[in-house]
Parts: C-alpha cells; structure tokens; sequence
C-alpha cells in the first residue's frame, strides 16, 4: 500500500538527517513521520497536533501502515506537551508566526542537540529573520515545486556564532543558492515580483531595502 505523501513532505523528509527520534509538530495525516519511519530516517517519531482530529487520522494512518509500534502521539500547543528527547524538530505547513511563536516558546530548542526542518507556508522572511537574530542558521534550504506553487524547506542548526542575515538575505537566503539554478531562479524572480508588486502599493523600508540587494545580486550571477 502506496503512501500518499506530497512532493512538499517529501522534501521535507530529504532533509531530516538520520536520527533516533524526530518529533513532528503540526502532524496533521501523520504521512511525513510514517515516511520517516518506512525509510529508516528515523528510529521513532513523535507525532503531535494543537487539535484532537488530525492526531486520530494520524494514529489511524500509523496503525495503517504498520508503524504504530514506532510513534507516540501527543495533543500539543506547538512543544510545549512532548517531550525533549528527540534529535529533529519538523514543522511544516504552518505560517512563518506560528512557528516564531512556537520557536519563541522552547529557548530550550537553543541547542547542538536539535536540528530544525521548517516548510513554511507563509510569512518566511519573518521565520528566517527570527532564525538569524536569534542564533540559527540555515544550513540548506531547498526550493520545490508542487502543483503550482513554489515552497522552500529550511533545515536549521544553532550557531550564534554564524553572521546575521542581511535584509535581501530574510527574503532569499545564501543557502538557497545551492538549488538548481532554473528552480532558483524561478523563485528569485517570484521574489523579486512579490516585492516590486509590495512596493507599488505602499512605501515599506524594509522591502525596499530588500528589493534593492536582490536586484544587485541579480546583475553580477
């Protein structure tokens, strides 16, 4: 029986690294973590959800598929419920303040021990912002398409030691360069348009800030 996960989840997986436990926050379905499980990424999964709904589909799916034995869930405000013995912390499908505010609620997460995979739906510069001035650093970011839209996965390690985000950098990071180059430049130019549409509507500092960096790159790559 066929799993019926997305490309976006999948790439979300593509960046978790082998580890012993993940914990996946906002599980909905429950498929990325049963994904993690079926191909050996992870040894067990926490799955948990603010909501009871989704973390019974999750609990159904998991008997489903044979791997119930290997996840544990938890109704859960962001971490605030689940335990912190886990090595990866993956949430995807949340806007950019959700994940600020669950971020900003675990200072515990400040540590070595965890690795971050984020897929943001909306709101990204604000998370990559708060990434960076906080002491995060984006290790990979991958850029997909799936259907019509264009998403980014951020995989992220603490290291206050790493430089700052630059304004441009909150709306298209170093990391994101690594991508194919037709696949990044297709989500720079979406950037680019974002920004430009922005800023013929209303006068914002930081965007024009932003727009000004990016189209500079843009002439000399």
């Amino acid at each position: 029986m066929k799993l019926p996960i997305s490309p976006r989840l999948l790439a979300c997986a593509q960046l978790v690294p082998p580890c012993r436990r993940a914990a996946d926050v906002g599980c909905d379905h429950g498929y990325l973590a049963i994904h993690l499980l079926q191909s050996g990424i992870a040894e067990q999964v926490i799955a948990s959800d603010i909501n009871e709904a989704p973390l019974q589909s999750a609990l159904h799916n998991a008997v489903r598929y044979g791997v119930r034995e290997k996840m544990s869930f938890y109704r859960s405000d962001g971490v605030r419920q689940i335990p912190h013995d886990f090595d990866c912390l993956i949430c995807a499908g949340m806007g950019g303040d959700t994940m600020v505010s669950i971020l900003s609620a675990a200072p515990w997460l400040r540590s070595e021990r965890y690795t971050l995979v984020l897929q943001c739906q909306s709101k990204t510069p604000l998370l990559r912002r708060y990434l960076s001035d906080t002491g995060w650093t984006i290790d990979r970011e991958t850029i997909l398409r799936d259907g019509k839209f264009l998403y980014t996965v951020i995989r992220v390690l603490w290291n206050p030691a790493a430089p700052r985000l630059t304004v441009g950098g909150w709306y298209l990071p170093p990391a994101a360069r690594d991508n194919p180059p037709e696949i990044y430049a297709a989500y720079r130019d979406y950037v680019l348009r974002g920004l430009r549409i922005t800023l013929a509507h209303q006068e914002n500092p930081e965007k024009h800030q932003a727009l000004a960096e990016l189209e500079a790159q843009a002439q000399t790559t």
